[in-house]
Order: structure tokens, then sequence, then C-alpha cells
């Protein structure tokens, strides 16, 4: 049986991992459960992973999947969720980049290139070839693509360089959401975005990354994430 903070815990992951794709931070775990230090999620994370309600990646920082859920959850004791980070092999390189096309239960997205969780890099280039991914993993309406992440800023939400990340085309975002951006029409980034007055706030999920503060008027939101792919 759970304690109330271990329940609430295991419920504010899984829905975070279902609404962006990823777990959310130990911040954020701390600051939903009103918890004064970050030793008392890390105690609460090593319970459930006793119990085998939660598994932690090897050699990732503060990588999290749910493993399973209580009933209390609408889940059972003996099911075993799939995780939204899914672990595959390479892109296939020789696939030419085309619309999504359906093949058995996975759907091919474009590659966009590289975008960068860290120092800016090039603006997003066009397709070069497509990936498959679940189509379990797709969110709400609308075009979506795939990108490699480039740099270490989204460390901390589990995100890390060299993984592909599935993006849901979209203009709009809300506070808190992880977000393809692009700043003054030449530099495309994922962080996590917020809007101050006029202003809008990208920031990283990594504490050695200052947070941007630019005009809104400078940054277009392009895409919000919606899943991870990573390869071993």
């Amino acid at each position: 049986m759970l304690t109330k903070k271990q329940l609430d815990l295991l419920d504010f992951i899984h829905k975070r991992v279902q609404r962006d794709g990823v777990p959310p931070s130990f911040d954020e775990m701390k600051e939903a459960l009103d918890l004064r230090s970050k030793s008392g999620i890390h105690r609460l994370i090593t319970a459930l992973e006793e119990r085998g309600f939660i598994r932690r990646l090897a050699h990732r920082a503060r990588a999290l999947e749910i493993v399973k859920l209580p009933e209390s959850l609408g889940g059972e004791s003996s099911h075993v969720f799939s995780p939204r980070v899914i672990e595959g092999d390479k892109p296939d390189q020789a696939r030419p980049a085309s619309s999504h096309a359906v093949v058995s239960s996975a759907i091919e997205l474009p590659m966009m290139g590289r975008i960068a969780a860290g120092v800016p890099i090039e603006a997003i280039a066009h397709a070069s070839h497509t990936v498959a991914v679940p189509g379990s993993m797709l969110s709400g309406q609308g075009e979506h693509y795939a990108l490699e992440v480039k740099g270490d800023s989204m460390i901390d939400a589990g995100i890390n360089d060299g993984d592909v990340v599935v993006i849901r085309e979209t203009s709009h975002a809300d506070n808190g959401d992880i977000v393809v951006a692009l700043v003054e029409d030449q530099e495309a980034t994922l962080k996590r975005f917020y809007r101050r007055g006029g202003a809008i706030a990208l920031e990283a999920a990594n504490p050695a990354y200052e947070t941007r503060v630019l005009p809104d008027d400078k940054v277009k939101v392009q895409g919000r994430l919606v899943g991870l792919i990573r390869t071993y």
C-alpha cells in the first residue's frame, strides 16, 4: 500500500508524462507536493521504485518511467504501462521524406533536422528523412514532426543530447509547455515556455543555463513536445 505522498507523486509523474512525454524535474515534483527539499522527493522515488511502480533509466539524469499504476489511479497491480519514452533503433536513413504514412501501428514523421537544447543553432532545416513513431504517441490534431536534440540544457526534464523529440505543430503554448521556439526567425531552440507580460521567457531545465527573456514579437512557437525517442 502506498502512502498519500507516494500516491500523489506517482499521480503527478504519470500526468506529466502523459501530457509532455517526459517526466517532471525534481524541482517541479517538490513544488507540486509542497515539500521543503529535494531529499523528500528522493525518498519517495526510492520507495516507489522499490514497490515496482516506477523505474529509473540507467545513466540518465533524473529520467523516470511509469511501470504500473495502482487501482486508485486507474491501473492494476499486474498491468504494465508503456512509457512515452520510446527506445529504438536509429532512424532509417534510406527512407525519403514524405507526409505521414501509416506503417503497421507506426507512423512515419519527417525528421526536420536538429534542435538546440543549449546554445542556439541554426533554424530548423527541411526534412531529410523520416522516423517511425507509435501512433499512440501523437497528441491532438494537426501535423507532427521529429527533431534530433543537440545539447544538454533540458536534461533535468529527461531530454538528453541525441534524443529524438516528437513535436505537434502549433503556434500556441501555455506556461510550462516544452516548445520549439524560433527566436528572431533565425534560432530554433527547445525550452519551457512562460509568458511574462509583454515578454517571453525560454527556460532551460539545467541550472548551468540562464533563462532567456525576449520581447514577445521576437519569439514564434513552432510546436509543442508530445513524445521522446531514445537510442542507446
